[in-house]
């Protein structure tokens, strides 16, 4: 029989999560949306998401798409955000073309990292707190627009991925201080496994005065993820948009 394509949209809160992906003795995002679809249409559905977040990160904006046979009931979405967990949310669901893919398809992916310069206890799951450090936020916006010059960032990626490529297209990445909320904001093309936290990592090492900004072009001249900073928890990050032609 002809199957439909549909994309839903969603947000998740990746606190109680080992990332998005199924894995074989975790519990993960997509395992329990597919658990869900599957009970709500009675047959087994398994979702294709527009990538892969890493244990604990979060999603203000998630793609993902699926196939069923018959046209989707109006009440569709508030069935399936009634028998999700609390922190996953379906925002929307829609069809799309029979040859639409949500990971394929989408053009760019932003991300925020999100710390807070103090202390606050209503934060502590959504930011890396930082106390007693006072960062350059000029010097580390300067060091971030040196990321559009490159493609190669091997440097900030993990170790042992699977990709045929380390070329990414960074189309944005700047700092943005609001009180005492300071934010990383970056897009791109693709990224890499861990590439943002590390990115984030080795910035905030040139805010702090360890290395320069000629430094920061060396590690990603150098594609040695040793040379650049630590990996940020992953708790202040966030997927926050994925962009598609059709959507």
């Amino acid at each position: 029989m002809y199957s439909l394509r549909y994309f839903i949209k969603l947000a998740y809160n990746g606190k109680n999560y080992h990332g998005w992906q199924i894995q074989p003795d975790a519990i993960s995002v997509q395992e329990k949306i597919n658990t869900a679809i599957s009970t709500i249409l009675r047959q087994k559905i398994n979702i294709v998401g527009a990538g892969r977040t890493d244990a604990g990160v979060h999603a203000s904006e998630m793609f993902a798409h699926f196939d069923f046979d018959l046209p989707l009931n109006d009440n569709f979405t508030y069935k399936l955000n009634a028998i999700l967990p609390d922190d996953i949310v379906i925002i929307n669901t829609q069809q799309v073309h029979e040859d639409a893919h949500a990971r394929f398809d989408a053009v760019s992916r932003s991300y925020e990292y999100k710390i807070w310069l103090g202390r606050n206890p209503f934060l502590l799951e959504t930011s890396w707190q930082l106390h007693h450090q006072n960062l350059n936020i000029e010097l580390m916006n300067k060091a971030a627009i040196i990321l559009y010059e490159y493609e190669d960032f091997e440097c900030f990626s993990k170790v042992k991925t699977d990709v045929n490529t380390f070329n990414c297209t960074v189309t944005n990445a700047e700092w943005v201080l609001n009180g005492n909320e300071l934010t990383f904001h970056i897009s791109a093309n693709r990224f890499l496994r861990n590439m943002v936290r590390a990115i984030v990592g080795t910035l905030i090492e040139v805010g702090l005065g360890k290395i320069t900004t000629d430094d920061f072009k060396k590690i990603i001249e150098s594609k040695n993820r040793s040379n650049a900073g630590v990996s940020v928890p992953a708790k202040g990050l966030f997927l926050t948009k994925v962009t598609y032609d059709y959507i």
